[in-house]
């Protein structure tokens, strides 16, 4: 949030009505460092988790990837669960405290794991891991619990923090309210940033020059500040309670629409009518998923309205918003689900880890990047463009063309997707030179470089980096625009489930090609000796399946457009009283 001075926060202040003693500037520095120690001490322990499943937990590189890929999933879909609870249940309050509380509990067992041995089998000192000793159930469980805690942490808190926030400054009698609200929004995001950075670089760092136990430990820290932050504001917060989900309206369209699945829709005319909510504008129902319809046809006013107007009943009668409300975002899940494929391609940090490893990865002979660092040129280039293109780009475009804002969602998540097959592409490239290079060396990867320079692996970051600002903001801007204004909440937790998604088919994706490829006894392409196996191979699958991708995303637009020329039903009137 942009600097105010004590006597601007004063003026700003003194628009707020006399009660409203809490919540403000006062509060942002707790729920801030709370987000922002969180995303520090969660993302710092996944760049070397793969290295650290491997050397400490002897699992193959395929277990081992298939369980990170499976903890992001769990991480991101929690958040429609943190999303759900908070707004039927708890409050967002709550809930952020729960998450915050329950991932400081999950790190300090995985923090224990590398301290008491008993929690992690016998160490193994070569690096071909078949002969080692594997886990024990009890040694598994425990490391899968600490996860499976810090995912619900990490799901109950992101979705929630952002909007606990914004509750905090909301004002709508305060005539700078948008201005602040601006800000804040700006703030909060380049501060998510900065520690994805910090997460990135120091943290990493930290694991690799000092080990296990002070570089898990660190993090484990960071949340017990993060957790003791955000509670020490307690007594200034705004504490919205819980009220209605969005969820749990469209459970209620779809039980009304079952209800009511034998009415006729075509004898449906302006004799008839919707049940329509009071405090809204009117909303035309149109002929897609027109079954849904039927859930806020009123069949006798007297049961099932209330004298205050409301339905009597909401399991069987539904306002046309939520009708709208759900048929918005059914006709928006083509679309999203383009982006699932962007995401597995970006999370393909634990192949890279365990190639950039093996590399000579000197900047200048003094410095040196640790492995697990590679994905910091990807949120450089990330937010370098997102600069470039609202401050420069945006501003050219207008003064030539005479068109305000930059190119249309659309166009952008299709360049994403573009560039996502193009970085498989190289990423495959690249794997096949240094694999090259490792064979003609003879490395059996135990040594610790290859005559290499891992900076070949910068350009594949860069095409990352550019498809996911295209593409997810792209995708983001879409599901704005298409969904109706009172679904801006749910766009985050839309967006995060195509991120868990991903998550999952990316550990479904990597369990069935070590099966197919070392059917018959034959070498995996996803070894965990990479210079024995072939991720080359790999890579130009997913290259294959981003293509694929992208030809899937112009059937959508296709359709899409036909859509856009839909014909909406005969207007009728919706109001909730017969003349």
């Amino acid at each position: 949030m942009a600097i105010i001075e004590e006597e601007e926060e004063e003026r700003l202040l003194d628009h707020l009505p006399k009660t409203y003693t809490k919540g403000g500037l006062k509060t942002m520095p707790f729920i801030i460092v709370n987000e922002t120690l969180e995303k520090v001490a969660s993302y710092g322990l996944q760049p070397n988790m793969v290295i650290y499943l491997m050397k400490v937990y002897n699992l193959e590189i395929v277990t081992a990837t298939s369980l990170l890929s499976m903890w992001s999933a769990l991480s991101h879909g929690l958040a429609l669960l943190g999303a759900f609870v908070s707004d039927s249940f708890l409050g967002r309050f709550t809930v952020v405290a729960i998450g915050s509380i329950s991932s400081l509990f999950g790190m300090t067992i995985l923090w224990l794991t590398t301290m008491i041995p008993q929690l992690r089998p016998s160490r193994c000192d070569h690096f071909e891991i078949n002969d080692c000793d594997r886990p024990t159930p009890a040694q598994l469980l425990v490391l899968l619990f600490s996860f499976g805690t810090i995912a619900l942490g990490a799901g109950f808190v992101r979705p929630c923090s952002i909007a606990f926030g914004a509750d905090q400054l909301d004002n709508k009698e305060n005539p700078n309210n948008k201005r602040i609200m601006e800000s804040y929004f700006n703030w909060y995001y380049a501060t998510i940033g900065m520690s994805t950075l910090v997460a990135t670089t120091l943290i990493v760092y930290i694991q690799d020059a000092f080990g296990w136990p002070i570089g898990f430990g660190i993090p484990a820290i960071l949340m017990f500040f993060s957790v003791s932050a955000f509670l020490l504001g307690s007594s200034m917060y705004i504490k919205v309670s819980a009220s209605e989900s969005l969820f749990t309206g469209f459970f209620q369209v779809l039980v009304a629409s079952v209800r009511k699945r034998n009415i006729d829709l075509h004898s449906v005319n302006c004799e008839d009518y919707y049940h329509q909510s009071s405090d809204s504008e009117i909303q035309a129902l149109t002929s897609s998923f027109r079954c849904l319809n039927k859930a806020c046809m009123i069949e006798d006013p007297e049961r099932d309205i209330n004298p205050d107007g409301f339905a009597s009943n909401p399991w069987r009668l539904c306002s046309v918003e939520q009708v709208v409300s759900l048929k918005s975002l059914l006709r928006v899940v083509p679309m999203w689900s383009s982006n699932i494929m962007v995401q597995l391609s970006l999370n393909q940090f634990s192949f890279a880890t365990l190639q950039t490893k093996t590399m000579d990865r000197h900047i200048f002979s003094d410095i040196e990047i640790p492995a697990g660092s590679f994905s910091v040129f990807m949120v450089i280039t990330l937010v370098m463009w997102i600069a470039f293109y609202d401050r420069v780009l945006v501003p050219i475009k207008a003064r030539y063309t005479g068109q305000p804002g930059g190119l249309s969602p659309v166009l952008r998540m299709g360049i994403g997707l573009v560039l996502s097959a193009a970085a498989m592409v190289l990423s495959a490239i690249t794997e096949c030179i240094r694999r090259g290079v490792a064979i003609d060396q003879k490395d059996p990867q135990d040594s610790p470089n290859i005559n290499m320079s891992a900076m070949w692996f910068v350009p594949q970051y860069v095409l990352l980096g550019l498809a996911d600002a295209f593409n997810a903001i792209g995708l983001v801007e879409f599901l704005y625009s298409e969904l109706p204004k009172s679904m801006s909440s749910f766009v985050v937790a839309i967006f995060t489930l195509g991120m868990s998604v991903s998550g999952f088919f990316g550990s479904v994706l990597v369990n069935v090609v070590d099966i197919v490829t070392s059917y018959g006894g034959g070498v995996s392409w996803l070894s965990s000796n990479i210079n024995n196996g072939h991720l080359d191979y790999y890579y130009w699958l997913l290259a294959f399946l981003n293509v694929v991708n992208f030809l899937y995303f112009l059937l959508i637009i296709c359709r899409y457009n036909r859509h856009e020329k839909e014909v909406k039903e005969k207007q009728c009137d919706y109001s909730t009283q017969r003349a």
